[in-house]
C-alpha cells in the first residue's frame, strides 16, 4: 500500500504532535515545515526513531523549505503565534493572516490540488482568507474548531454523568470562539436526551465550561495553548478523508446558503470523504440553536471585515472570486 503524504507547516506543539500521530500510523509520510528549519529536522528525526520502535515505516522529513512539500495530498496550518492568558483568538488576527497568507502561496507552488485543513486562530477567518488565497473549491479548504469544541463538551458530560464516551452523542457548531453552540436539543446519553439527566442551570454550566474550555488550558499553560487534543481532531479529519471514511463531523466550512449563513465560514456538520467536504449537513435545530447561530455569523462577518482591512485576499497576479 502506497502511503498517502500530508504536510504539515508549523512544528510547535500541535503541528508536531499531528505529525507524530501520522507517522505512528504507518500509512503516512509527512513534511514538517518550520520558519526555524532546525526546529523541523530535529522533531522529524525524533519522531522517525520512535517509528522504529513500533514498526512505522513512515518517512517523516522536516525543512524550512517547502520543496519537501511536493505531490502532498493534504496541507494542515499550524503554523501562527498561539494565545497568552487574557487573550482571546480574534486577538491573533493580523499577525497570523499574514503568516497563513504565506503558507497558502507556499503550499500551492508544490501541490496546487492539496485539500487544506487549517488550524491556525482565529480559524474561521484564517479558513476564509486560506481559501480567498488559494483558490480552491471550497470542498477543498475546511477549518478544525468544532471537533475539538465537540470534545471538551463530551469531556464534560463524561465528568458530570460519570458515563462512558461511547454512550454520549453531542455536537458544537459555531465559531470556534466564545459564540459556540454545544446542541442542547441533540445531545443524548444513550436514549435520553441531556434534560432529562440534568437541570437548566447544570447544562448552563456545561455550556459554559465548553465555550471556555480552551481559555481553561491557557490560563493553566501560561506559556501557550492546547495541543494534545487539538492535534487528535486534526487526526480524525485527516483519516476520514484519506481514508474516504465520509465522517459527519463538526468543521468551519464556506457556507453558500445553508443555514441561511452566505459568504463567510462557520462551524457545521459537514461530510468528509475523498473530496474533503462532501456535503454540509443541515440538521433541525431549536429555536434558540437558530438565532445563536445567527449570532455566531453576525460575529465572524465583524471579524471578516476587519480582515479585509489587514490584509490583501489575494495572491500575487490572481483573481479570486468567492465561489
Amino acid at each position: 500500500m502506497s502511503r498517502v503524504k500530508v504536510t504539515i507547516v508549523g512544528a510547535g506543539n500541535v503541528g508536531a504532535n499531528v505529525a507524530n500521530i501520522l507517522a505512528l500510523k504507518g500509512v503516512f509520510d509527512v513534511a514538517l515545515v518550520d520558519i526555524d528549519g532546525d526546529l523541523a529536522k530535529g522533531k522529524s528525526l525524533d519522531i522517525q526513531q520512535q517509528c522504529a520502535l513500533v514498526g512505522s515505516d513512515s518517512r517523516v522529513e522536516g525543512s524550512n523549505e517547502y520543496r519537501i512539500t511536493e505531490n502532498s495530498s493534504i496541507g494542515v496550518i499550524t503554523a501562527g503565534i498561539t494565545r497568552k492568558p487574557g487573550m482571546k483568538r480574534e486577538d491573533l488576527l493580523k499577525t497570523n493572516a499574514q503568516i497563513v497568507k504565506g503558507v497558502v502561496e507556499n503550499l500551492k507552488k508544490y501541490s496546487p490540488d492539496m485539500t487544506i485543513i487549517v488550524v491556525t486562530n482565529p480559524v474561521d477567518t484564517m479558513a476564509y482568507l486560506a481559501y480567498k488565497v488559494s483558490n480552491l473549491p471550497r470542498n477543498k479548504v475546511i477549518g478544525m474548531g468544532g471537533v475539538l469544541d465537540t470534545a471538551r463538551f463530551m469531556y464534560f458530560i463524561k465528568e458530570k454523568l460519570n458515563v462512558s464516551y461511547n454512550s454520549i452523542k453531542a455536537m458544537v457548531i459555531g465559531e470556534h470562539g466564545d459564540g459556540m453552540i454545544p446542541l442542547i436539543s441533540l445531545t443524548y446519553i444513550g436514549n435520553k436526551p441531556i434534560g432529562s439527566l440534568l437541570s437548566e442551570e447544570e447544562i448552563d454550566e456545561l455550556i459554559k465550561r465548553t465555550q471556555q474550555g480552551g481559555a481553561e488550558i491557557v490560563s493553566l499553560l501560561k506559556t501557550g495553548s492546547a495541543f494534545y487534543a487539538p492535534a487528535m481532531s486534526v487526526v480524525r479529519m485527516v483519516e476520514s478523508i484519506v481514508f474516504d471514511k465520509k465522517e459527519v463531523l463538526p468543521c468551519s466550512v464556506m457556507c453558500q446558503g445553508e443555514y441561511g449563513v452566505e459568504g463567510i465560514y462557520l462551524g457545521l456538520p459537514a461530510k468528509l470523504g475523498k473530496d474533503g467536504v462532501e456535503e454540509i449537513v443541515e440538521i433541525a435545530l431549536d429555536n434558540k440553536e437558530k438565532e445563536m447561530l445567527k449570532n455566531s455569523a453576525r460575529s465572524l462577518k465583524n471579524t471578516i471585515n476587519q480582515l479585509n482591512e489587514l490584509v490583501s485576499l489575494t495572491s500575487e497576479g490572481n483573481s479570486l472570486p468567492i465561489r
